[in-house]
């Protein structure tokens, strides 16, 4: 399979454009409480929002070294090199950076399961 950069185009143009089609989670979209897995080509994160800007992460890398459950940041996603989507917490495709310094492999899918909202 071709490396992303060679299917979506290498100009930061071609990444925005491909950006608008993914299937993303948008940080803007969560609140406490929120719960959602993330598989990737290699492992499968279970995530809890905790408050703005924090998660619960275990899973993945994070079982493999004992570190579970984790408290951390979801930076954003990535293609796998320096430009980085920092709006989101997943996308198809993309991969997955925590505050750690930690990428993931891309993603494959991502289940989310919101809390009830009171209006």
């Amino acid at each position: 399979m071709p490396a992303l950069s060679q299917q979506i185009g290498c100009s930061l143009e071609s990444i925005i454009d491909h950006s608008l089609s993914l299937r993303q989670v948008h940080k803007a979209d969560l609140s406490p409480g929120d719960h959602f897995f993330v598989k990737t080509c290699n492992s499968l994160y279970d995530i809890l929002v905790l408050s703005e800007g924090l998660y619960c992460v275990s899973g993945g890398w994070f079982d493999k070294n004992g570190l579970s459950p984790m408290k951390t940041k979801i930076t954003g996603c990535s293609w796998g090199g320096s430009a980085i989507k920092m709006d989101i917490v997943a996308a198809c495709g993309l991969r997955l950076e925590f505050g750690n310094r930690l990428s993931t492999s891309p993603v494959r899918e991502v289940i989310l399961q919101t809390v009830a909202r009171q209006n």
